[in-house]
């Protein structure tokens, strides 16, 4: 698509237009209609499942393709390296942030709240079994090569294609016809998300009518306000963190936020950074980013680099410290945040697993702050995971083309371009989504 005609494309042949409208009267329908919006649930739940359906094949051919067309295992290796380190540091400020902010502003104190143990009862069943490294490092292999997908664990999709693809770079050119057959593969499951996207904004009114409708009645009071201090806290980490290294890197993080705002519309209607991922794959890979260091940075990033849970996870627990009345001295609240930074990894971008991985935390600290006390943020976790979802997104868009630049494979020229005109790394636009296989040298 020309530039011409890119700017003739009226505003309501784009999705983030209809997605804009149906994220607005889904909020309307809820607080109209809160009865029957509440029921609208399985149509937000159906259009996840269907992009869910279509994501870990997506992520291994992109991994496998990505990496085996390095040709350098001691480059893939470089490049997995950076993305970790990179990924550990972010997870850090996202955690000290929290930490500070909730210290700072004490939403939790002197609230005395009392809670219902039974609320939290299937919250605390779910995130039993999920606090020891031992069981993070189980949870890295699948039990079969098949059940990585059937199960829909990212982070062991991500482990058996990075094995693949290892083995397809040692095997030379009798292992190049297959990852050509994967390249055509994964060209055909963006073909398959195209479509799908054409159900986003159904998705997006469904879900934005079904969290009104189901709990918009149920925040009150001082819950308010530590939501507020959430989304507060997640503006100014993306504002001066990310947009202080995004500047560091050469591009303005307001911008950036323009590219992506199509992604951003449907995770606010849908509560989910996975209802996007391919998207952002196809949509960073146009604005200038080789596909290699895309393929590798945004699935992990999915599982290890997941700033607005890292956030919420330190806010979460002091914000049930402070008003259960359980005054945490710093060396404590330092154990917490190191304890946090493995928990937080392998935490799925889909909601309400950041309600879980808190809980999942606090049952190692629970002499200290009572576990069941999730119980008292039940009722607001659905909305505190648009700002979970929104940042995680912001934060993994960010960290592959810093990542890219790093790694000498951004082109700068291409990525300036897009930030100035978004509409040319548009996935339904852009010759990546639609393009034939690339050979393969």
């Amino acid at each position: 698509m020309s530039n011409g005609e890119t700017k003739r494309k009226g505003f309501h042949k784009n999705l983030y237009f209809w997605v804009l409208v149906a994220v607005v009267l889904g909020a309307l329908f809820g607080l109209t209609f809160p009865a029957q919006a509440a029921g609208t649930q399985w149509v937000a739940e159906l259009f996840i499942n269907l992009v869910k359906m279509v994501i870990a094949p997506t992520i291994f051919c992109t991994i496998v393709v990505g990496i085996a067309g390095l040709g350098n295992l001691a480059k893939a290796g470089g490049l997995a390296l950076r993305t970790i380190g990179y990924f550990t540091v972010m997870t850090m400020l996202a955690l000290a942030i929290g930490l500070a902010v909730v210290n700072i502003i004490k939403p939790g104190a002197d609230l005395h709240l009392k809670f219902d143990e039974k609320v939290a009862a299937d919250t605390i069943k779910k995130a039993q079994g999920h606090n020891t490294v031992q069981d993070f490092v189980l949870g890295l292999v699948p039990k079969s090569f098949v059940s990585a997908f059937t199960d829909g664990q990212l982070i062991q999709v991500l482990v058996i294609a990075v094995l693949v693809a290892i083995s397809l770079s040692m095997m030379g050119e009798r292992g190049k016809p297959v990852i050509r057959a994967l390249d055509t593969l994964g060209h055909v499951m963006f073909g398959i998300i195209k479509i799908i996207m054409y159900a986003a904004p159904v998705g997006a009114f469904a879900g934005m009518a079904y969290t009104v409708g189901k709990f918009g009645n149920q925040v009150l009071g001082q819950l308010l306000f530590f939501m507020g201090s959430f989304y507060l806290t997640c503006i100014l980490f993306i504002v001066l963190v990310l947009g202080t290294v995004a500047a560091i890197a050469g591009f303005n993080i307001f911008k950036f936020i323009r590219l992506i705002k199509d992604e951003l519309l449907i995770v606010l209607g849908t509560s989910s950074s996975e209802s996007v991922l391919p998207r952002m794959l196809t949509k960073l890979e146009s604005a200038g980013a080789d596909k290699s260091v895309v393929g590798l940075t945004i699935p992990t990033g999915y599982s290890f680099n997941l700033d607005g849970t890292c956030i919420y996870l330190t806010m979460g627990a002091l914000f049930i410290a402070q008003a259960t009345g359980h005054d945490l001295p710093l060396g404590t609240q330092l154990g917490l945040l190191l304890f946090m930074l493995l928990s937080s990894k392998g935490a799925a971008g889909v909601t309400g697993a950041g309600l879980v991985t808190l809980a999942a935390s606090l049952s190692a600290f629970n002499d200290l702050i009572p576990v069941v006390g999730v119980a008292l943020i039940v009722g607001i976790d659905r909305f505190m995971s648009e700002a979970r979802s929104l940042t995680n997104l912001v934060g993994n868009g960010v960290a592959t083309m810093v990542i890219a630049k790093w790694q000498n494979s951004l082109d700068m020229d291409r990525f300036r371009e897009v930030l100035n005109n978004p509409k040319l790394a548009d996935p339904d636009d852009s010759p990546v989504a639609s393009a034939e296989p690339a050979a393969v040298h």
